[in-house]
């Protein structure tokens, strides 16, 4: 893929450099050059504008003026709102223009990823993991770069699961299993009988791990993204699990039917702004749709599905329970049982997150379907 181009002039001189979003944002129409005397207050003016500020100061003195802008941005107040889909909406909203504005404040690479700043750390390696080899010069924005490099740490320390008794290694752009309460879920559910389970949109391979480790003899896991389907095939090797469990890149199915098929799809219907958020938002909630429409095809005989979901969307507005029981009919299929939880993350607890009245409501469940 051939990356599009940003042009600015430097020296009365006009330049350009590949631009690099992993948001998929276009590069800025207009860029200057900023260094270490631009002021917060009139970086974040420009940064509001729309304009792009190539940095050519030291780094670290960059990261300073970004928690700055971000600290301005943060301030601007909120209109009152009436409903929870409305106080949805301008959260969506809020955190589009955070993003437009905070990705204003740009950053020059070298070819294989070097940072030609004073102080700049050495990012290659993380760079390198999340795009892979960089032949020619580029820019990008120093919240992507900040954010990739959070995601390499995690990569290498890895987040603890219980219900494995080891690590799961997320990579960069692969939703990382910090909600631990969906896969204590699936390791504790009464499996049915038979040898085969489809672990669809496996992410980073936890779930088919989980399902592995309890005696499934043969577990297929499928993503059509090829970062979740390497992050997978890495964990899985880190685990010892590769001989017990394929990997397929594939649109939710693979061929075939299994005794057990198990999906946790997205939790809310609504079009994600980047590619890691399509783990959080499916859009008119396809992946779900698109799950149960094909489950009774691919279940064998006495087989379950296990569909693991957050009822957030339902406090927010998005999505009802009748239409998700007008679903699941629809499809052919009933409700054998449904295992609910609550979260533990910190944010269900946060009084002062905008959406603290749904998040505090939150359960999630596990519903076990079978044909009608």
């Amino acid at each position: 893929m051939t990356l599009p181009e940003i042009r600015w002039e430097e020296n009365q001189t006009p330049r350009a450099a590949r631009w690099r979003s992993e948001s998929g944002a276009a590069p800025p129409r207009r860029v200057v050059l900023a260094d270490d005397t631009l002021t917060a207050d009139l970086a974040y003016r420009q940064a509001c504008e729309g304009v792009g500020l190539l940095w050519r100061g030291d780094f670290q003195n960059a990261r300073q003026l970004l928690q700055a802008m971000t600290r301005r941005v943060d301030k601007r107040p909120r209109k009152p709102v009436d409903t929870l889909l409305d106080a949805f909406n301008q959260h969506r909203q809020i955190q589009s223009q955070r993003a437009r504005i905070l990705g204003m404040l740009l950053i020059p690479f070298d070819a294989g990823h070097g940072i030609p700043l004073r102080r700049a750390p050495d990012a290659r390696q993380a760079c390198e993991a999340a795009h892979g080899p960089a032949a020619e010069p580029y820019v990008a924005s120093l919240r992507e770069l900040l954010g990739l490099i959070g995601a390499f740490e995690w990569r290498k320390k890895g987040v603890e699961i219980p219900a494995l008794d080891a690590r799961i290694h997320p990579h960069y752009g692969v939703f990382s299993p910090l909600r631990g309460e969906y896969v204590d879920l699936v390791a504790s559910a009464p499996l049915p009988p038979g040898d085969t389970a489809f672990d669809i949109g496996t992410g980073t391979g936890v779930l088919a791990a989980v399902l592995a480790r309890r005696g499934v003899k043969r577990v297929v896991g499928t993503d059509q993204d090829p970062r979740a389907l390497a992050c997978a095939r890495d964990n899985l090797q880190r685990l010892g699990l590769e001989n017990r469990v394929e990997l397929a890149q594939a649109d939710l199915y693979p061929e075939g039917r299994a005794s057990l098929v198990v999906c946790n799809p997205p939790w809310l219907p609504a079009r994600p702004s980047s590619p890691v958020e399509h783990a959080v938002y499916d859009p008119d909630s396809r992946m779900l749709r698109g799950f149960l429409d094909g489950l009774a095809a691919h279940l064998a005989p006495a087989g379950e599905g296990w569909l693991i979901l957050s009822d957030l969307a339902e406090h927010l507005g998005l999505r009802s329970r009748e239409q998700l029981l007008d679903m699941i009919r629809q499809a052919g299929l009933r409700v054998v049982d449904r295992t609910d939880t609550r979260p533990t993350h910190g944010r269900a607890k946060d009084a002062s997150d905008p959406l603290h009245a749904a998040r505090s409501k939150e359960v999630t469940s596990l519903w076990r379907l079978a044909a009608a």
